[in-house]
Formats: C-alpha cells, sequence, structure tokens
C-alpha cells in the first residue's frame, strides 16, 4: 500500500511520497530548553522517531532536523512578556546561555534514554541569528514587514492565506484580538519578526534596526529552510504548535517567496488526569522521575499505545498494565533468542504462516498513519501462536522469528536496545543458583511442602525474579521496574 499520512494543512490522509527520491527531509519544533522535560515532551520524540526509523527501514536517506529553542520564546508565548530562558537564568543566578546549556541536555539525557536516535542536525536558535536577520530584511524589502522602535513586525493583513493551515479565518482573529496589544503594532494580529532589547535585557545581538533578539516564530522558519531546502517533505510538532507558531512560519516562508513544508504532521496532548500537561500549569510529571522509576521501554511502549493524533491519558495503572505488556513482548523475544542457539536446522510451517501474519499486519497498521497501537496488537495477536510452537519450533524459522521480532520491534518501534535484551542477573554462576532454587522449589512442591515452595517463590519475587509454572516446568524473568 505504501504510507499514508495525516496532513494537517489538507486535513485528510495522503499518500506519502518525498520530494527527491530516496531522500525524505523533516523538520521537528524542539523544546525551548530553560526547565527540565516533562513527560508531555516525550511523546513528539518518539512518535517521530518511530516515522524516522520506518523511513529508514524502508531504504530511505533521512535527514532529520530538530530545533533547540534557546532565545526569543516569551513567556506569554505571544509578543509581549519575559524571554522563558532569561527569567529562568534569574530565578538560577545563571547566565541565559548556562540555563539553556543545562536544559538541552537534560532534555537529550531523557529521549536518549527513551532509545530516540539522535536528530541528524540540532540547530539551536541563538547560532542562527544571521539567517533570520537576513530572513527578516527580505520581508521588509518585500513590504510584508514593518519597523517600530526598534521592533520588527509581519504584516498579517498583507497575507491574505494566513490561517490556513489552523484553519482560522482573518476576520474572526481580528474580531477577537486585544486591541490594546502593542500600540506600536498597525494591527493587533501581527506578530514580532525581531523584538527591540529593553534596558537590562540580557540576550542581545546587533542588528539593522538596534540590539534586540529575534521573535520565536522566525527560528524555525529560517532554520528548516537553511538544513531542509525549499519544499521539504515534513513539517512536524505538537498540536499546540498549529496555532499560531507554525500558521506564521509558513506566512512568513510563503511570503518571502520560499515554497515550504509539503506535509505538515501534528501529535496530540498528553493528559494527566484529564487536563493537558503543561510547565504553566503545574499539572505535569517529570521525565528524569518516571525514567529514574521505571523502565524506560515501558513508557515508551506505553506512549505507542496511542494513536499520535490522538490525546493521551496517563494513569498509574495504564502505566503498570503496559509494563506487564510489554514484560511479556520482551520474554518471548528473549526466549526465541535463547531458543535459536540448540534447535535443529529446518522450518516450522507453522510458525513460517504466523511470522508472515504478523509482518503484514505489522506494516499494514504503520502504513496507514503510523497507527503504532495496531502494529502492538498484531504482536499480540501472534505471542499466543509463537508460545503454542515455541517447544518443537526449528533452527531456520527461530532465526526468521528473531529477525523479524528485531526488526520490528527495534528497528522500527525502537522496543529492544541491546540492554534489555541480557538479563540483570547473567551469566553461567548466577543463572545456575537460580536454577539450583527453582530445583529445590519442585523438589519441596512433589513432597507436598507447598508452604517451602511458596516461600522460595516469594523470596525470588522480592529479589526481582518472577517464576512462572508452565506446562515445560517453572521458567524466570526479571520484574521490570
Amino acid at each position: 500500500m505504501g504510507l499514508v499520512l495525516y496532513d494537517t494543512l489538507r486535513r485528510k490522509k495522503v499518500p506519502f511520497e518525498p520530494a527527491t527520491p530516496g531522500h525524505v527531509g523533516i523538520y521537528v519544533c524542539g523544546p525551548t530548553v530553560y526547565s527540565d522535560p516533562h513527560l508531555g515532551h516525550a511523546r513528539g520524540p518518539v512518535v517521530y522517531d518511530v516515522l524516522r526509523r520506518y523511513l529508514l527501514h524502508q531504504g530511505y536517506k533521512v535527514r532529520f532536523v530538530s530545533n533547540i529553542t534557546d532565545v526569543g520564546h516569551l513567556t506569554d508565548d505571544a509578543d509581549q512578556g519575559e524571554d522563558k530562558i532569561a527569567k529562568r537564568a534569574k530565578l538560577e543566578r545563571l547566565e541565559p546561555m548556562e540555563v539553556a546549556e543545562k536544559y538541552m541536555w537534560s532534555y537529550f539525557d531523557a529521549i536518549q534514554a527513551l532509545n530516540v536516535l539522535r536528530p541528524s542536525i540540532a540547530p539551536r536558535a541563538s547560532g542562527h541569528i544571521p539567517e533570520q536577520i537576513e530572513l527578516t530584511e527580505r520581508l521588509l524589502n518585500l513590504g510584508y514587514a514593518y519597523e517600530r522602535n526598534g521592533s520588527v513586525y509581519f504584516r498579517v493583513r498583507a497575507f491574505p492565506e494566513y490561517g490556513k493551515l489552523s484553519g482560522k479565518r482573518l476576520e474572526e482573529l481580528r474580531a477577537g484580538a486585544r486591541v490594546e496589544v502593542r500600540e506600536e503594532k498597525e494591527d493587533p494580529l501581527d506578530f514580532a519578526l525581531w523584538k527591540r532589547a529593553e534596558p537590562g535585557h540580557l540576550m542581545r545581538w546587533k542588528s539593522p534596526w538596534g540590539e534586540g533578539y529575534p521573535g520565536w516564530h522566525i527560528e524555525c522558519t529560517a532554520m528548516s529552510l537553511k538544513y531542509l531546502g525549499e519544499g521539504f517533505d515534513i513539517h512536524a510538532g505538537g498540536i499546540d504548535l498549529q496555532f499560531p507558531h507554525h500558521e506564521c512560519e509558513i506566512a512568513q516562508a510563503e511570503a518571502a517567496g520560499y515554497r515550504f513544508a509539503r506535509h505538515w504532521m501534528h501529535h496530540n496532548h498528553v493528559l494527566l488526569e484529564g487536563e493537558k500537561m503543561a510547565k504553566s500549569t503545574g499539572n505535569l510529571i517529570l521525565l528524569h522521575d518516571l525514567l529514574q522509576a521505571h523502565e524506560p521501554m515501558a513508557l515508551r511502549f506505553y506512549l505507542l499505545q496511542t494513536h499520535y493524533r490522538s490525546p493521551m491519558d496517563f494513569t498509574w495503572e495504564g502505566l503498570e498494565s503496559a509494563k506487564r505488556g510489554y514484560a511479556r513482548l520482551l520474554q518471548a523475544y528473549r526466549e526465541v533468542r535463547q531458543r535459536r542457539k540448540g534447535a535443529q536446522s529446518g522450518t516450522t510451517p507453522e510458525l513460517e504462516r504466523a511470522l508472515d501474519a504478523l509482518e503484514k499486519a505489522f506494516f499494514a497498521a504503520l502504513e496507514d498513519d503510523l497507527s503504532t497501537p495496531e502494529a502492538l496488537a498484531a504482536f499480540f495477536t501472534f505471542l499466543p501462536e509463537l508460545n503454542r510452537l515455541l517447544p518443537e519450533a526449528k533452527g531456520d524459522s527461530l532465526a526468521r522469528a528473531e529477525a523479524l521480532l528485531h526488526t520490528l520491534g527495534e528497528g522500527i518501534l525502537g522496543l529492544f536496545p541491546p540492554r534489555v535484551l541480557e538479563d540483570k542477573l547473567s551469566g553461567p554462576l548466577l543463572e545456575g543458583l537460580i536454577a539450583l532454587l527453582l530445583e529445590l522449589r519442585e523438589e519441596a512442591r512433589r513432597a507436598k511442602d507447598f508452604a517451602k515452595s511458596d516461600r522460595i517463590r516469594e523470596r525470588l519475587k522480592d529479589l526481582g525474579v518472577i517464576v512462572e509454572d508452565t506446562k515445560e516446568g517453572p521458567k524466570w524473568r526479571l520484574e521490570l521496574t
């Protein structure tokens, strides 16, 4: 069928075709680095990481650009207020760039723990001031912008298509605009391309209009065009960025005469107890706290259980359920790897057919607008068949099963980094000790000393070793934190 993605601009699913055969350019709006990331910041990186991994699997060369906003994002997400990083710098008594550096690495550490591939390029707004000034000058020369008292504003009325991404009409926006905002503006809807630095403002650069700093929206337009070129393939980000941020990006680029993104993707919010997770409200869970207390891959699994365009309501019960589901999937993969080592050569036709069905269902799900819930469901449809066939499975079929689980589970979904495939209690000595304890437990059970049998099982559980009784005898695995 090929990949079909929902395009926010066209408001429908459309076949994805890159502008240049064999190459894909993706731009994802990254974080404003003024505090530690919360759970909501994890969803976008995980979703677009799966998209990137799928495209790489299909043989594309992917340039994945995700920016770092380290200047210009004001506290009210508009043209008033205080720069978020400058405000934090005063609070922590640090230089603004110290704040940006500190929280940029906090963000990268968190998404690395979630097995998210590093961006091809992670440009910082503060490192691209010349490009933003150049774009602002171009808009001034074309009559789409004007300068007032050292600040430069985009003339929204001059761009009739403003609102085409979000579906908002200029007449409605003007009717609801606050007339009192920035008297120096020609129109309340106009937005800043460059801001005059007030006395005491720490982050400032020289420009043709005096010392100042770029507006929030101009950075992504300038950097995406610089690194991906005109008419690049995909621009992605959170649904809250659709308006005004992405709307302004389009206006700046197209008014300046550039072809901009060909396809727009937006992921929905992560909710906590039904409310949007946001730093401004304090309704959040810090990502580092979650990653320290719980297996990061179980959290990634949880994030992928909801379609990216739907809101995800985080609950602790949901996380525990995801941990159990991930443990089942991981244990199946480990067992396939273990059984393959001593299996006889040959194929098992029933297992081959089950693998064919898994592969077909998995790719059908992902190619239908990146439906990760359905892709995961394909695994859990496959698992009962796998468990039934494993005891008699032949080596060639087990080798294919291992390769397919790796390709789909790790290569595309990113759920099986090398560290989770090796038990923490690895090594012949420790494995032998656990086997010995299980033998003693079996002896107790045969002697009907169930108290002793249960005691051994409970002590192992306290140590994080889960014992499961099967038709083939007891099996053990590590409990996910």
